[in-house]
Protein backbone atom coordinates (compact mmCIF):
# COMPACT_ATOMS: atom_id res chain seq x y z
CA UNK A 1 0.00 0.00 0.00
CA UNK A 2 1.31 3.74 -1.06
CA UNK A 3 1.82 5.97 1.73
CA UNK A 4 0.31 9.24 0.66
CA UNK A 5 2.38 12.25 -0.15
CA UNK A 6 3.71 14.48 2.19
CA UNK A 7 3.15 18.30 1.39
CA UNK A 8 6.53 19.78 0.50
CA UNK A 9 8.66 21.92 3.33
CA UNK A 10 11.47 22.79 0.27
CA UNK A 11 11.16 26.85 0.94
CA UNK A 12 10.29 28.85 -2.34
CA UNK A 13 13.36 30.31 -4.29
CA UNK A 14 13.03 33.87 -5.51
CA UNK A 15 15.32 35.36 -7.41
CA UNK A 16 15.09 39.55 -7.75
CA UNK A 17 16.83 41.47 -10.39
CA UNK A 18 17.95 45.03 -9.83
CA UNK A 19 20.61 46.47 -12.27
CA UNK A 20 20.91 50.47 -10.59
CA UNK A 21 19.58 52.70 -7.88
CA UNK A 22 16.66 53.07 -9.64
CA UNK A 23 14.86 50.14 -9.18
CA UNK A 24 16.62 49.15 -5.77
CA UNK A 25 14.92 52.17 -4.19
CA UNK A 26 12.11 50.38 -5.41
CA UNK A 27 13.13 47.27 -4.23
CA UNK A 28 13.88 47.22 -1.07
CA UNK A 29 10.81 47.00 1.04
CA UNK A 30 9.60 44.10 -1.24
CA UNK A 31 13.30 42.89 -0.57
CA UNK A 32 13.14 43.18 3.20
CA UNK A 33 9.99 41.49 3.36
CA UNK A 34 11.05 38.47 1.19
CA UNK A 35 14.51 37.89 3.41
CA UNK A 36 12.27 37.72 6.52
CA UNK A 37 9.52 35.01 5.33
CA UNK A 38 10.09 31.88 6.62
CA UNK A 39 9.19 30.37 3.21
CA UNK A 40 11.28 31.93 1.05
CA UNK A 41 14.70 31.24 0.06
CA UNK A 42 15.97 34.37 -1.34
CA UNK A 43 18.40 35.24 -3.98
CA UNK A 44 19.73 39.06 -5.49
CA UNK A 45 21.04 39.13 -8.62
CA UNK A 46 23.00 42.68 -9.22
CA UNK A 47 24.39 43.84 -13.00
CA UNK A 48 25.22 46.95 -14.87
CA UNK A 49 25.41 50.41 -13.54
CA UNK A 50 25.60 48.57 -9.61
CA UNK A 51 28.93 47.35 -10.08
CA UNK A 52 30.30 50.95 -11.65
CA UNK A 53 32.23 53.04 -10.22
CA UNK A 54 31.28 55.59 -12.65
CA UNK A 55 27.38 55.92 -11.12
CA UNK A 56 28.68 55.17 -7.59
CA UNK A 57 29.43 51.57 -6.51
CA UNK A 58 25.49 51.18 -4.87
CA UNK A 59 26.08 47.61 -4.90
CA UNK A 60 27.43 48.49 -1.55
CA UNK A 61 24.08 49.47 -0.27
CA UNK A 62 23.06 46.10 -1.12
CA UNK A 63 25.77 44.82 0.65
CA UNK A 64 24.77 47.03 4.08
CA UNK A 65 21.69 45.99 4.02
CA UNK A 66 22.66 42.21 4.59
CA UNK A 67 21.01 41.07 1.55
CA UNK A 68 22.24 37.33 0.01
CA UNK A 69 23.50 38.65 -3.18
CA UNK A 70 23.29 35.15 -5.56
CA UNK A 71 25.56 36.81 -8.74
CA UNK A 72 27.44 40.02 -9.63
CA UNK A 73 27.17 40.66 -12.73
CA UNK A 74 29.69 42.81 -14.87
CA UNK A 75 27.78 43.58 -17.92
CA UNK A 76 27.76 47.69 -18.21
CA UNK A 77 29.70 49.24 -21.31
CA UNK A 78 31.81 52.30 -20.39
CA UNK A 79 29.70 54.13 -23.50
CA UNK A 80 27.00 56.10 -24.04
CA UNK A 81 25.94 55.28 -27.36
CA UNK A 82 22.54 53.03 -27.46
CA UNK A 83 25.16 50.69 -29.46
CA UNK A 84 26.48 50.18 -26.45
CA UNK A 85 23.29 49.72 -24.30
CA UNK A 86 22.44 47.00 -27.34
CA UNK A 87 25.82 45.33 -26.28
CA UNK A 88 24.89 45.49 -22.62
CA UNK A 89 21.71 43.61 -22.61
CA UNK A 90 23.81 40.85 -24.27
CA UNK A 91 26.50 40.71 -21.92
CA UNK A 92 23.82 40.44 -19.81
CA UNK A 93 22.17 37.99 -21.13
CA UNK A 94 25.60 35.59 -21.19
CA UNK A 95 26.22 35.93 -17.02
CA UNK A 96 22.68 35.82 -15.93
CA UNK A 97 22.51 32.32 -18.05
CA UNK A 98 25.45 31.35 -15.60
CA UNK A 99 24.24 32.54 -12.90
CA UNK A 100 20.34 31.20 -12.90
CA UNK A 101 21.75 27.21 -14.23
CA UNK A 102 24.24 27.56 -10.68
CA UNK A 103 21.17 28.99 -9.04
CA UNK A 104 17.96 28.37 -10.49
CA UNK A 105 14.38 30.22 -8.58
CA UNK A 106 11.15 29.16 -8.90
CA UNK A 107 9.94 32.64 -9.63
CA UNK A 108 11.92 35.90 -10.41
CA UNK A 109 10.90 39.11 -9.90
CA UNK A 110 11.67 42.10 -11.94
CA UNK A 111 10.95 45.82 -12.01
CA UNK A 112 9.92 48.33 -14.20
CA UNK A 113 11.18 49.12 -17.53
CA UNK A 114 14.95 49.75 -17.49
CA UNK A 115 16.22 48.62 -20.79
CA UNK A 116 18.69 46.16 -18.77
CA UNK A 117 15.98 44.12 -17.53
CA UNK A 118 15.12 42.52 -20.89
CA UNK A 119 18.30 40.73 -19.93
CA UNK A 120 17.14 38.72 -17.20
CA UNK A 121 13.32 38.09 -19.16
CA UNK A 122 15.12 36.79 -21.63
CA UNK A 123 16.97 34.22 -20.14
CA UNK A 124 14.06 33.26 -17.68
CA UNK A 125 12.50 32.55 -20.98
CA UNK A 126 14.56 30.00 -22.12
CA UNK A 127 15.26 28.52 -18.87
CA UNK A 128 11.24 28.38 -18.22
CA UNK A 129 11.48 30.58 -15.03
CA UNK A 130 8.01 32.29 -14.41
CA UNK A 131 8.67 35.93 -14.47
CA UNK A 132 6.83 38.57 -12.09
CA UNK A 133 6.74 41.77 -13.15
CA UNK A 134 6.40 44.74 -10.98
CA UNK A 135 5.03 48.41 -12.34
CA UNK A 136 3.98 46.78 -15.65
CA UNK A 137 1.03 48.56 -17.23
CA UNK A 138 2.00 52.31 -16.86
CA UNK A 139 3.08 55.13 -20.03
CA UNK A 140 6.30 57.14 -20.68
CA UNK A 141 5.62 57.61 -24.29
CA UNK A 142 9.30 59.56 -24.77
CA UNK A 143 11.63 56.82 -23.81
CA UNK A 144 12.06 53.44 -24.84
CA UNK A 145 10.94 52.30 -21.28
CA UNK A 146 7.51 52.44 -22.36
CA UNK A 147 8.60 49.53 -25.32
CA UNK A 148 10.75 47.64 -22.64
CA UNK A 149 7.65 47.84 -19.96
CA UNK A 150 5.14 46.47 -22.52
CA UNK A 151 7.62 43.80 -23.39
CA UNK A 152 8.42 42.74 -20.18
CA UNK A 153 4.60 42.41 -18.99
CA UNK A 154 4.00 40.23 -21.65
CA UNK A 155 6.92 37.83 -20.77
CA UNK A 156 6.21 37.60 -17.05
CA UNK A 157 3.28 35.33 -15.52
CA UNK A 158 2.04 37.66 -12.60
CA UNK A 159 1.60 41.19 -12.33
CA UNK A 160 2.21 43.87 -9.75
CA UNK A 161 0.50 47.35 -10.64
CA UNK A 162 0.72 50.68 -9.18
CA UNK A 163 -2.48 52.15 -10.16
CA UNK A 164 -5.80 50.05 -11.08
CA UNK A 165 -5.95 51.92 -14.22
CA UNK A 166 -2.41 50.43 -15.08
CA UNK A 167 -3.52 47.15 -13.63
CA UNK A 168 -6.90 47.62 -16.57
CA UNK A 169 -4.49 48.32 -18.99
CA UNK A 170 -2.52 44.97 -18.33
CA UNK A 171 -5.21 43.17 -18.57
CA UNK A 172 -6.47 44.87 -22.02
CA UNK A 173 -3.37 42.73 -22.89
CA UNK A 174 -4.73 39.82 -23.20
CA UNK A 175 -3.35 38.89 -19.33
CA UNK A 176 -5.57 37.00 -17.17
CA UNK A 177 -7.20 38.52 -14.63
CA UNK A 178 -5.64 36.37 -11.97
CA UNK A 179 -2.69 37.07 -12.41
CA UNK A 180 -2.63 41.06 -11.86
CA UNK A 181 -2.83 42.35 -8.91
CA UNK A 182 -2.57 46.11 -7.67
CA UNK A 183 0.11 46.43 -5.26
CA UNK A 184 0.91 50.06 -5.67
CA UNK A 185 4.56 51.42 -6.23
CA UNK A 186 6.94 49.83 -3.66
CA UNK A 187 9.00 53.04 -3.69
CA UNK A 188 5.75 54.38 -1.57
CA UNK A 189 6.22 52.28 0.81
CA UNK A 190 9.91 54.14 2.47
CA UNK A 191 7.20 56.58 3.21
CA UNK A 192 5.73 54.14 5.83
CA UNK A 193 8.20 52.11 6.87
CA UNK A 194 11.29 53.75 6.51
CA UNK A 195 12.71 56.65 8.90
CA UNK A 196 13.79 59.88 7.16
CA UNK A 197 16.06 61.93 8.35
CA UNK A 198 14.93 65.58 9.35
CA UNK A 199 16.27 68.45 7.81
CA UNK A 200 19.44 68.78 10.72
CA UNK A 201 20.44 65.32 9.62
CA UNK A 202 19.75 65.91 5.86
CA UNK A 203 21.88 68.72 5.78
CA UNK A 204 25.44 67.03 7.11
CA UNK A 205 24.43 63.73 5.19
CA UNK A 206 24.56 66.24 2.01
CA UNK A 207 27.28 68.35 3.63
CA UNK A 208 24.95 71.69 2.81
CA UNK A 209 22.76 73.92 3.85
CA UNK A 210 19.34 73.95 2.73
CA UNK A 211 18.40 77.34 1.48
CA UNK A 212 14.56 78.40 -0.08
CA UNK A 213 13.86 78.13 -2.92
CA UNK A 214 15.81 75.05 -3.03
CA UNK A 215 15.21 72.83 -6.27
CA UNK A 216 16.06 69.54 -7.18
CA UNK A 217 17.00 68.37 -10.34
CA UNK A 218 17.05 65.15 -11.94
CA UNK A 219 17.44 64.75 -15.92
CA UNK A 220 17.82 61.80 -18.02
CA UNK A 221 18.29 61.52 -21.70
CA UNK A 222 15.26 61.13 -23.66
CA UNK A 223 15.74 57.55 -24.87
CA UNK A 224 12.79 57.25 -27.61
CA UNK A 225 14.91 60.60 -30.26
CA UNK A 226 17.50 59.57 -32.02
CA UNK A 227 19.85 63.01 -29.85
CA UNK A 228 18.84 61.30 -26.43
CA UNK A 229 19.70 64.99 -25.76
CA UNK A 230 17.80 67.31 -28.26
CA UNK A 231 15.96 68.68 -25.04
CA UNK A 232 18.78 69.50 -22.79
CA UNK A 233 19.93 72.19 -23.66
CA UNK A 234 16.43 74.03 -23.01
CA UNK A 235 16.09 72.44 -19.80
CA UNK A 236 20.02 73.65 -18.84
CA UNK A 237 19.23 76.98 -19.77
CA UNK A 238 16.29 77.53 -17.55
CA UNK A 239 18.43 75.68 -14.63
CA UNK A 240 21.44 78.09 -15.45
CA UNK A 241 18.67 80.81 -14.60
CA UNK A 242 16.76 79.56 -11.95
CA UNK A 243 16.39 81.32 -8.26
CA UNK A 244 17.91 79.65 -5.06
CA UNK A 245 19.98 76.77 -4.42
CA UNK A 246 19.63 73.94 -7.08
CA UNK A 247 20.57 70.32 -6.06
CA UNK A 248 21.24 67.49 -8.84
CA UNK A 249 21.39 64.27 -8.84
CA UNK A 250 23.08 61.41 -12.07
CA UNK A 251 21.44 60.73 -14.87
CA UNK A 252 20.52 56.99 -15.46
CA UNK A 253 23.35 55.08 -17.26
CA UNK A 254 21.68 55.56 -20.83
CA UNK A 255 22.45 56.56 -24.32
CA UNK A 256 23.63 60.10 -23.43
CA UNK A 257 24.55 60.18 -20.17
CA UNK A 258 28.23 61.25 -20.76
CA UNK A 259 27.42 64.44 -22.16
CA UNK A 260 24.66 64.82 -19.43
CA UNK A 261 27.33 64.45 -16.21
CA UNK A 262 29.62 66.60 -18.14
CA UNK A 263 26.31 69.36 -18.66
CA UNK A 264 25.71 69.17 -15.23
CA UNK A 265 29.34 69.44 -14.06
CA UNK A 266 29.78 72.96 -16.18
CA UNK A 267 26.86 74.48 -15.04
CA UNK A 268 27.80 73.54 -10.90
CA UNK A 269 31.09 75.18 -11.82
CA UNK A 270 29.76 78.63 -12.88
CA UNK A 271 26.56 78.96 -11.35
CA UNK A 272 26.42 80.01 -7.47
CA UNK A 273 24.82 77.22 -5.25
CA UNK A 274 24.59 74.50 -6.99
CA UNK A 275 25.47 70.88 -5.88
CA UNK A 276 25.64 67.63 -7.50
CA UNK A 277 25.53 63.92 -5.94
CA UNK A 278 26.48 60.72 -7.95
CA UNK A 279 24.14 58.79 -6.28
CA UNK A 280 21.50 59.47 -3.53
CA UNK A 281 20.27 56.19 -1.50
CA UNK A 282 16.51 55.77 -1.12
CA UNK A 283 15.70 56.99 2.65
CA UNK A 284 18.00 60.32 1.61
CA UNK A 285 16.42 60.90 -1.59
CA UNK A 286 13.12 60.70 0.10
CA UNK A 287 14.17 63.03 2.94
CA UNK A 288 15.50 65.78 0.64
CA UNK A 289 11.52 65.59 -1.71
CA UNK A 290 10.54 66.29 1.73
CA UNK A 291 12.20 69.02 2.13
CA UNK A 292 12.50 70.96 -1.11
CA UNK A 293 10.29 73.52 -2.53
CA UNK A 294 10.39 71.88 -6.04
CA UNK A 295 11.28 69.42 -7.88
CA UNK A 296 12.33 70.12 -11.79
CA UNK A 297 13.57 67.49 -15.21
CA UNK A 298 12.08 64.56 -16.25
CA UNK A 299 12.15 61.85 -13.16
CA UNK A 300 9.55 59.25 -12.86
CA UNK A 301 10.03 60.10 -9.23
CA UNK A 302 8.48 63.61 -9.61
CA UNK A 303 5.34 61.75 -11.38
CA UNK A 304 5.34 58.95 -8.84
CA UNK A 305 6.73 59.60 -5.39
CA UNK A 306 6.84 63.48 -5.40
CA UNK A 307 2.93 63.57 -5.09
CA UNK A 308 3.24 61.99 -1.36
CA UNK A 309 4.60 65.24 0.13
CA UNK A 310 2.64 67.44 -2.15
CA UNK A 311 5.49 68.61 -3.56
CA UNK A 312 5.29 70.92 -7.00
CA UNK A 313 6.96 69.48 -9.90
CA UNK A 314 7.78 70.78 -13.31
CA UNK A 315 7.82 67.76 -15.25
CA UNK A 316 9.92 68.94 -18.47
CA UNK A 317 9.78 67.46 -22.15
CA UNK A 318 8.56 64.66 -23.43
CA UNK A 319 10.07 61.79 -21.27
CA UNK A 320 7.27 61.37 -19.11
CA UNK A 321 4.29 61.73 -21.35
CA UNK A 322 1.32 59.64 -20.57
CA UNK A 323 2.30 59.16 -17.17
CA UNK A 324 -0.85 59.15 -14.67
CA UNK A 325 0.05 62.47 -12.70
CA UNK A 326 -2.07 64.59 -10.25
CA UNK A 327 -2.54 68.24 -9.51
CA UNK A 328 1.39 69.19 -8.46
CA UNK A 329 2.76 68.51 -11.73
CA UNK A 330 2.90 71.24 -14.30
CA UNK A 331 4.27 70.23 -17.19
CA UNK A 332 6.61 72.22 -19.47
CA UNK A 333 8.33 72.16 -22.82
CA UNK A 334 12.02 71.68 -23.53
CA UNK A 335 11.80 75.83 -23.75
CA UNK A 336 13.95 77.91 -20.77
CA UNK A 337 10.85 80.54 -21.18
CA UNK A 338 8.07 78.20 -20.61
CA UNK A 339 10.48 76.28 -17.82
CA UNK A 340 10.68 79.67 -15.92
CA UNK A 341 7.70 80.40 -16.04
CA UNK A 342 6.20 77.01 -14.89
CA UNK A 343 9.40 77.51 -11.95
CA UNK A 344 7.73 80.87 -10.99
CA UNK A 345 4.22 79.02 -10.52
CA UNK A 346 5.57 76.04 -8.66
CA UNK A 347 7.40 78.37 -6.08
CA UNK A 348 4.41 80.37 -5.46
CA UNK A 349 2.47 80.39 -2.62
CA UNK A 350 -0.52 79.94 -3.78
CA UNK A 351 0.08 76.96 -6.00
CA UNK A 352 2.01 75.20 -2.90
CA UNK A 353 -1.37 76.49 -0.97
CA UNK A 354 -4.05 74.62 -3.62
CA UNK A 355 -1.92 71.46 -3.22
CA UNK A 356 -3.36 70.73 0.49
CA UNK A 357 -4.86 67.28 0.99
CA UNK A 358 -3.93 65.16 -2.14
CA UNK A 359 -3.39 62.19 -2.11
CA UNK A 360 -1.13 59.98 -4.30
CA UNK A 361 -3.03 57.34 -6.81
CA UNK A 362 -0.04 55.03 -7.02
CA UNK A 363 -0.18 53.35 -3.96
CA UNK A 364 -0.55 53.77 0.51
CA UNK A 365 2.86 52.28 1.47
CA UNK A 366 1.81 49.01 2.24
CA UNK A 367 3.00 47.10 -1.91
CA UNK A 368 5.59 44.94 -0.44
CA UNK A 369 3.74 42.70 1.72
CA UNK A 370 0.82 42.56 -1.09
CA UNK A 371 3.77 41.43 -3.38
CA UNK A 372 5.38 38.46 -1.41
CA UNK A 373 1.67 37.23 -0.36
CA UNK A 374 1.41 36.86 -3.81
CA UNK A 375 5.10 35.34 -4.81
CA UNK A 376 4.43 32.84 -1.91
CA UNK A 377 1.34 31.40 -2.74
CA UNK A 378 1.30 31.69 -6.12
CA UNK A 379 0.77 28.09 -7.96
CA UNK A 380 3.84 27.59 -9.86
CA UNK A 381 2.11 24.55 -12.01
CA UNK A 382 0.12 26.94 -13.97
CA UNK A 383 2.17 30.25 -14.46
CA UNK A 384 3.81 29.55 -17.66
CA UNK A 385 0.55 28.69 -19.47
CA UNK A 386 -1.09 31.31 -20.26
CA UNK A 387 -4.56 31.42 -21.94
CA UNK A 388 -5.34 32.66 -24.57
CA UNK A 389 -7.39 36.26 -24.38
CA UNK A 390 -10.17 36.12 -26.46
CA UNK A 391 -11.17 38.24 -29.61
CA UNK A 392 -14.11 37.99 -30.82
CA UNK A 393 -14.53 41.54 -29.55
CA UNK A 394 -11.72 42.19 -31.60
CA UNK A 395 -12.65 40.78 -34.93
CA UNK A 396 -16.38 42.57 -34.32
CA UNK A 397 -14.57 46.02 -34.62
CA UNK A 398 -12.10 45.33 -37.29
CA UNK A 399 -12.34 46.83 -40.90
CA UNK A 400 -13.45 43.53 -42.95
CA UNK A 401 -11.56 43.30 -46.27
CA UNK A 402 -13.10 43.34 -48.97
CA UNK A 403 -12.09 41.51 -52.65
Amino acid sequence: MSTPAQPSTARRRIGVVTTSRADYSHLHWPLRELAAHPQVELGVLALGPHLSPEFGSTIQEIERDGFDIRARIECLLSSSSDTGMAKTIGVAILGLSDALTAWRPDLLLLIADRYEMLAPAAAALAMRIPIAHIEGGEVSQGAIDDHVRNALTKLAALHFTSTETARQRVISMGEEPWRVHRAGAPSLDHLRRSTLLNRSALEAKLGLSLAHPALLAAWHPVTILRDTNAEADGFFEAAAAAPGQLIFVYPNADAGSHALIEHTRMLASRRPNTHVYVNLDAVTYWSLLREVDVLVGNSSSGIMEAASFALPVVNVGMRQQGRERTRNVLDAPADPRAISAALERALSREFRTSLAGMTNPYGDGTAAETIVSVLVNAPLERLLIKEPAPVSSIAEKAPQETS
